[in-house]
């Protein structure tokens, strides 16, 4: 299981998820809630605890690798990320394939795929790039520190606002599975899964650098006094 890490952006920086994020999330999350109607975000005190207890729960047994999303300039936490569905392809090939644990010590193995989810942000932080420095930073680590054949994301397929930002990443559909789950609201929902490969990934980090030095440049332009887009917030689940 890869070891927590901080990846620093140029206005973002992701930490490891702590207890000590939990006032910090409750606060992000509280601010207007209406574009999380299809992932999972915490309400109140008490399920942003439990939602912290989960991921840490999830990063001890080496499932995922849950991150909160600090703003630089002032410290401010603006949601929550994480690396999930880590899969390691070392040893004997397994048939059926299927996800599995490394081989050897967990504490040193890197995974060969992995999966980037669990993506929310407060409402003031929605449509203002952030997302997209996150993401800059998550597949640059997971292609270029790990060294991963694939970085997959999903979404609820009825989420077309969550679906045009995982494409406007570079991100590929690999289809829909229909009738896959149930989704918050109860209903039986298809996933659309997406998927970057690495040898799709030069290509995609320079959209994204150019996406965030452009925003860079927006933003030292306007002074910082301009209001951020509010056309696209961002989950994805």
């Amino acid at each position: 299981m890869p070891v927590p890490v901080f990846l620093h952006g140029r206005t973002v920086r992701l930490e490891p998820l702590g207890e000590h994020h939990i006032e910090g999330l409750a606060a992000a999350a509280a601010e207007d809630r209406s574009s999380y109607a299809f992932t999972p975000v915490p309400h109140g005190p008490e399920a942003t605890a439990r939602y912290v207890a989960e991921a840490l729960a999830a990063r001890a047994a080496g499932r995922a690798l849950p991150f909160a999303t600090v703003r630089i300039a002032d410290g401010l936490v603006m949601g929550s990320t994480r690396f999930c569905e880590l899969d390691y392809w070392q040893g004997p090939v397994q048939w059926p394939p299927a996800p599995r644990g490394p081989l050897g010590d967990p504490l040193t193995a890197i995974p060969d795929a992995v999966e980037i989810g669990g993506t929310w942000l407060s409402a003031h932080a929605q449509g203002t790039g952030i997302n997209t420095e996150t993401k800059l930073l998550m597949l640059r680590h997971a292609f270029e520190t790990w060294g991963v054949r694939r970085v997959s994301l999903r979404a609820d397929s009825r989420n077309a606002r969550s679906r045009a930002a995982i494409e406007r990443l570079g991100a590929v559909l690999e289809g829909v599975h229909r009738a896959h789950t149930r989704g918050l609201d109860g209903m039986v929902r298809g996933t659309a899964f997406y998927s970057i490969l690495d040898e799709e990934w030069p290509g995609v980090r320079a959209g994204l650098e150019h996406r965030v030095e452009h925003r860079a440049e927006h933003r030292a332009g306007a002074g910082h006094h301009h209001a951020p887009e509010r056309t696209r917030p961002l989950v994805s689940a």
